[in-house]
């Protein structure tokens, strides 16, 4: 049967071409998602680089691996107003959380303490209700929302219900918790013989932090084995089980009277009802700070975090106060084009070890997707249609849930970075919604904190804007414009024609996609367009015509070829 699609000549896979999917047609599930640490990505705005009485620069890359490097939402607001991530095909800018972190700096590698270790990635919240003074103010963070929905992005941050952030040194001089010895100034010393796990311990007779209502303490005999009271990485663990009515913590309500008046470029507005005692369960507090964010900017997702040590009816309650504030923000900004936008509240989470099976209980609680820990990382051209066709029989069984497929990301760095071309190829025109980490693009290389016991905070380097590899950008621009343009290719059924070429169809539109093409060779089109018919790959550009159920092109680009039928 022939699927006819008419295609506009000029906007084929151009660098920058024009959006042509409009909101209306933005679906979750075939998403290109761009992951970027904030802190590390562009620095645009060098008097914010330095605050709480932290310390950023302990003399060497290694011993900086953890520290705050300068990245902040008015530099990613210049790369946005650039088009780097329009050119990217980018439809979901993932931000690391934005909430204020720890002050201080927690032990890297544990008891090693080779490196200090700050909140730079906003995994070590401290205070839900505001921004954290290193990525920008309020409205420098609304701005750069408000810009990437004018592009048509969404925008995604990440929420966590298990755990607050370490308490630290620093922390507790500043907010007297606990007696530990050091001045604030002190505090922000690398202190290579202080043991976290002796001051943690220690804070059993801590007054003023969190108490016993909010979060596990050492001595009450929590089960390890059992993922909802185990501590992740010795980090505090809220109770996300209990329903007992708990007190905003004391050290919260201090800090809160010593920044009062001097902290309003950087509090939530919509937070500020939420800075009282409601005499709450500990999870409902969490959940109405976290989905402030929502009604206050308009955030259209997040990324749920260690899915599996939170007990299920929370994250529930949390998808559904999302799903609230969000409507509230689409009502109070009518002439925002966000506003307009008609999808639920998108929900992923980090599910350890998950693959693409689809979880029904997390379905029914909002999520769509669980992140894809399997995705190959070689760039195996040989067998990646058969892992497509697989994805797309997934979707087609479970519409309501999807993959959610990487690379590289701020745990994981295992891809073969000299082979990322083939790799972008896999990941880039695979079924469901992808996730590129910031750098993969630009073969962003790794710093000096691979010396470290914990060399994971390598891969977290600085973005390489100067040292950029033009052709593996070209590459990521290349597919992902098609991605975006023409989502069908992603989004459609998939049917494997061999080893190497399958077509993917939504009702009349189709694509066939090649990998490893051989120049000048033929590419077999399986009876999906009419003999005589002419064709245009997506990647080049280049024009044939269908001879035999196969077509021919001149050359190919990257080992891929993109086939869809050209405009008469």
């Amino acid at each position: 049967m022939k699927r006819n699609l008419l295609i506009l000549i000029a906007t084929l896979c151009a660098v920058g071409a024009s959006r042509a999917q409009s909101p209306d047609s933005f679906e979750w599930r075939n998403a290109t998602v761009y992951f970027v640490i904030t802190d590390r990505f562009a620095n645009g705005d060098t008097s914010n680089d330095v605050n709480y009485g932290r310390c950023v620069d302990y003399g060497s890359e290694q011993l900086n691996a953890a520290t705050f490097h300068g990245g902040d939402f008015c530099g990613m607001l210049q790369k946005a107003k650039e088009g780097y991530f329009t050119k990217l095909g980018v439809d979901v800018v993932w931000m690391t959380d934005v909430y204020e972190q720890i002050h201080g700096w927690m032990s890297g590698s544990g008891a090693v303490n080779d490196f200090p270790h700050y909140g730079y990635h906003g995994y070590y919240p401290l205070d839900y209700t505001q921004i954290d003074k290193n990525f920008g103010t309020v409205e420098e963070f609304r701005e750069l929302v408000d810009y990437l929905h004018s592009q048509g992005i969404r925008v995604m941050l990440g929420a966590n219900l298990n755990n607050p952030g370490y308490p630290t040194l620093l922390d507790a001089a500043q907010y007297g918790f606990a007696d530990t010895g050091y001045t604030a100034v002190e505090s922000v010393e690398h202190i290579r013989e202080w043991s976290y796990d002796e001051f943690y311990a220690s804070r059993l007779s801590w007054r003023g932090w969190y108490d016993r209502g909010w979060i596990r303490m050492p001595d009450e005999g929590w089960d390890e084995n059992n993922p909802f009271e185990a501590t992740l990485f010795g980090m505090p663990d809220y109770k996300d089980e209990s329903c007992e009515e708990v007190d905003i913590p004391d050290f919260l309500h201090r800090k809160w009277r010593i920044e009062r008046g001097s902290n309003d470029a950087w509090v939530n507005p919509s937070a500020r009802p939420l800075r009282k005692n409601h005499k709450w369960a500990p999870s409902e507090y969490i959940i109405a700070w976290i989905a402030s964010w929502v009604e206050e900017f308009g955030i259209d997702g997040f990324r749920c975090d260690i899915v599996e040590n939170v007990h299920l009816n929370r994250w529930q309650e949390l998808n559904e106060a999302c799903n609230e504030a969000l409507t509230k923000w689409r009502m109070a900004h009518p002439d925002d084009p966000a506003s307009k936008w008609n999808e639920d509240f998108y929900m992923t989470g980090d599910y350890d070890r998950a693959t693409i099976d689809y979880k029904a209980d997390y379905a029914s609680a909002g999520f769509s997707s669980m992140v894809n820990f399997y995705f190959p990382k070689h760039g195996d051209l040989d067998g990646i249609v058969y892992l497509w066709q697989a994805y797309s029989e997934a979707m087609v069984e479970h519409p309501d849930w999807h993959p959610f497929s990487y690379l590289n990301n701020s745990y994981h760095r295992d891809t073969d970075m000299e082979n990322m071309i083939a790799c972008a190829t896999t990941l880039l025109l695979a079924p469901g919604a992808v996730q590129i980490f910031y750098g993969d693009e630009t073969l962003r290389g790794l710093s000096d904190a691979q010396y470290n016991v914990d060399s994971d905070q390598a891969f977290r380097s600085d973005m390489n804007w100067e040292s950029i590899d033009g052709a593996t950008l070209d590459h990521f621009r290349c597919l992902g414009t098609i991605r975006h343009n023409y989502p069908f290719v992603v989004a459609g059924r998939q049917e494997t024609i061999d080893t190497h070429t399958c077509a993917r169809i939504d009702g009349d539109k189709v694509a066939i996609i090649r990998v490893r093409p051989e120049e000048c060779s033929a590419i077999p089109t399986g009876g999906y367009f009419a003999e005589g018919e002419e064709v245009v790959d997506l990647c080049t550009g280049n024009r044939g015509v269908i001879d035999a159920g196969r077509v021919r092109f001149e050359r190919y680009k990257n080992n891929v070829a993109v086939i869809v039928a050209a405009q008469e």
